[in-house]
């Protein structure tokens, strides 16, 4: 069925639902505002307006409200742009006070040059948006740097002739539902020209006659949201011991502080924002990278978003939905950044053993511990609410829908983040590889994948025997039924659906595809050659019979064998597009072969294994590529007051100075059974049998480069390790490896001492 049928499908039943009067609500707010933009800025103004009247710059440092200011924080009700860096404004002032301008054509001029080239490109676009020559819009190659930005502005000034949307994917997403030009075929059309198309299209619906863009909108963005349902969940403490709590949830917001580096707008990646904290902070010892994209994400946070607020590491205060973007509120003497947010106290309850992870301000919620809290939530026979705020108008209700077909696996939504993003990578590509340091569960990842495409997804996070019960069942060959061998139908798959394989230096093409193997003779007198297919022949026959099952191939090390000899002609038909329909002849049998379009490929590869080359070109183009980072997150524990997650990161943190992110560790070595470790004798034997070793091939038996890495940990007389006492093990590695703010020593309420760094 075509997109625009599914959409016309109960199209009537869903407008009959749509509540019409709150959309026409919304849309007079946004009138409002648009006016307010027309007061303050007039048409008639842009051929003298002045480059501070019109760009984003550091808050506090100038005086009047910018064009970019307003369109992006002072109009919401007409149409959000937050989210990302101030780039989106095409020049912006950084608040060293240096001019950014983006457009490189533009980069040799001054300031107030490039300003009166980008103004001029305003006024052309806007008069030829009053004469209807919208074809002029695309040669004004500075404003397509700002596509967001422009196609507001004009909605802004000729609100009949634009929709109020203005992100490209969006614009896409609704022009591919109403069966106009499908997203992949938009590559190069500007999002004012997208957004022209999509008001022709929904021009066409007799059901939408009468209707005001707004009310469309919101019609459209009720029942057929863009955004994915899937978003991460944050927990963010609200100050140090719930301090801001009463103000968040009285007003409906989030705060966090770090308010020294300014707006978040201003910067364009971690690293810029890494270094900004650096400077604030010169004596911190890692972390501040992480910190850097958490702060990002928060500043990314998009309305329907979910948000956990926490005191201390055991007690959840609220979940709350992400109502308004990201602000920087210069009335605030601190925790200056915030974000709109809709409470709902009914989740308030205390988990039975504290949560580590959350001695952070701001960490990620598990797709496990988010259903423990809606488990939670609806224990409470009586939720309490604090504040007694029991008319909150508008709230959003925050619970996800549950897993209403248990027999499937989980929902989309409670899918792991990770295994949700290798999984649409290889609906797109047919084939990933998982390629990052030793030890952040690059193969777990693979297997995990394979329980989602069972639709065994449940046991991703069950116990270590329910989920090796379920692989093992995956890897089980079923026996061939002697009718089916009699009659030559198709019976039991001559292969599992999920097949794991090792790729090492002596694997070669007739292991995998088909060759002549040795084999007994039939009269007992030696052996002989016979033609045999190889794992991924049987896997490809298989998946043939069973076209109804995915069959997953998992090749772990995937980097260690000669991979255009393995693959052979077979590169070719890994192409999505030629599955089931282009065949090749084998060389060996003469056979035809295709590879059927159930069948998919996870590799693994090591990224720090330097005895083995890069992956041919031909076959890389062919995959698409993962990076698979240590997870910080899951190593929810600590040892005597040493975080391990805090230890994992000042370590990487060495190693990346050293030998680059090739070589870090993976939270694997601080993990056991599934769980952090928990005693001094378990980090001790981690510490000196694992991570030692594995940081001493790293630095190739140099003392001088261990030294680097290990500081005092390494004796100067002979170059090695010292040994010490499992009890005294985690003092030492917090004072060579976690700064003084990141040190875990919290109080009774599991509050860290530093509340810059750590906040509950």
């Amino acid at each position: 069925m075509a997109e625009s049928e599914r959409f016309r499908e109960g199209l009537a039943a869903r407008i009959a639902r749509f509540d019409r009067e709150g959309a026409r609500q919304a849309a007079a707010k946004a009138e409002m505002e648009r006016r307010q933009v027309l007061t303050f800025f007039p048409l008639e103004s842009w051929g003298e307006l002045e480059l501070e009247r019109y760009a984003l710059g550091p808050d506090g440092r100038r005086s009047g409200l910018s064009f970019c200011r307003l369109l992006e924080y002072g109009t919401d009700n007409f149409g959000s742009i937050r989210g990302g860096s101030a780039a989106k404004h095409i020049i912006y002032q950084h608040w060293s006070g240096q001019w950014r301008i983006v457009p490189s054509a533009l980069r040799g001029l001054d300031a107030e040059a490039a300003w009166a080239h980008l103004r001029s490109e305003f006024v052309t676009a806007f008069d030829a948006a009053r004469s209807g020559a919208y074809e002029l819009l695309d040669d004004l190659e500075s404003l397509s740097y700002g596509q967001a930005l422009t196609t507001k502005a004009l909605a802004v000034y000729f609100p009949g002739e634009f929709l109020p949307v203005f992100s490209a994917a969006h614009v896409r997403h609704f022009t591919a539902l109403l069966g106009g030009r499908a997203p992949e075929r938009s590559s190069g059309v500007r999002t004012w020209r997208a957004n022209r198309e999509l008001l022709a299209l929904l021009g066409e619906l007799q059901e939408f006659q009468g209707w005001s863009p707004h009310e469309v909108m919101a019609f459209l963005y009720t029942f057929h949201d863009p955004r994915p349902h899937d978003r991460v969940v944050w927990k963010i403490a609200p100050g140090e011991r719930a301090a801001l709590w009463a103000d968040c949830h009285q007003n409906r917001r989030i705060r966090i502080a770090w308010d020294e580096v300014g707006s978040l707008g201003q910067y364009e990646s971690d690293q810029e924002l890494k270094a900004a904290l650096d400077r604030q902070w010169p004596r911190r010892t890692g972390g501040s990278l992480r910190l850097a994209r958490q702060m990002l994400a928060f500043r990314d946070l998009e309305r329907g978003d979910l948000i956990v607020a926490n005191r201390g590491k055991s007690e959840v205060l609220a979940v709350g939905t992400v109502t308004g973007g990201y602000a920087y509120d210069l009335s605030e003497l601190t925790h200056r950044h915030t974000v709109s947010v809709d409470w709902d106290t009914s989740y308030a309850q205390f988990f039975d053993a504290p949560r580590h992870a959350w001695q952070q301000t701001l960490a990620r919620v598990p797709a496990a511990l988010m259903r423990e809290i809606r488990r939670g939530q609806s224990r409470n026979d009586a939720p309490r609410d604090w504040f007694d705020d029991t008319a909150r108008a508008g709230a959003t209700d925050v619970v996800e829908k549950d897993a209403a077909e248990e027999n499937t696996g989980l929902p989309d939504a409670e899918l792991p983040d990770d295994v949700r993003q290798v999984r649409d990578l290889l609906e797109h590509k047919g084939q990933v590889v998982l390629q990052g340091p030793p030890g952040t569960g690059k193969t777990r990842l693979a297997l995990n994948v394979a329980l989602a495409l069972a639709g065994r997804a449940e046991l991703i996070e069950a116990s270590s025997s329910e989920r090796s019960a379920a692989l093992k069942e995956l890897s089980a060959i079923p026996p061939a039924k002697d009718e089916a061998k009699e009659t030559g139908e198709s019976g039991a798959p001559g292969a599992a659906r999920l097949t794991m394989v090792t790729f090492h230096p002596s694997y070669g093409y007739e292991d995998f595809v088909e060759g002549f193997r040795p084999d007994t003779a039939a009269d007992g007198s030696g052996l002989h050659l016979e033609m045999k297919d190889g794992v991924f022949l049987r896997v490809c026959a298989a998946a043939k019979d069973f076209p109804e099952h995915t069959f997953l191939v998992v090749i772990d090390e995937i980097n260690r064998g000669d991979l255009p000899r393995i693959l052979g002609e077979l590169i070719t038909l890994l192409e999505l597009d030629k599955r089931g329909s282009v065949s090749v002849t084998l060389p060996t049998s003469g056979r035809k072969i295709t590879v059927p379009p159930n069948v998919r490929i996870i590799g693994t590869m090591n990224s720090a294994d330097r005895s083995v080359g890069h992956i041919d070109s031909a076959i890389r183009r062919r995959f698409a590529f993962l990076d698979v980072s240590p997870d910080l997150d899951c190593l929810d524990g600590e040892i005597e007051g040493l975080g391990l997650a805090s230890l994992l990161e000042g370590l990487n943190e060495r190693l990346d100075a050293q030998f680059g992110p090739t070589h870090l560790l993976g939270q694997a070595y601080l993990i056991s059974d599934d769980r952090p470790l928990a005693t001094a004798e378990q980090l001790s034997h981690a510490f000196h049998h694992e991570i030692v070793p594995l940081v001493t091939d790293y630095c190739l038996g140099r003392p001088e480069m261990l030294r680097a890495v290990l500081g005092e940990l390494v004796d100067n007389r002979t170059g090695r390790v010292v040994q010490t006492s499992p009890r005294d093990l985690p003092g030492i590695l917090a004072k060579a490896f976690v700064s003084p703010g990141t040190v875990e020593s919290a109080d009774e309420d599991g509050m860290s001492i530093e509340p810059d760094w750590n906040e509950g």
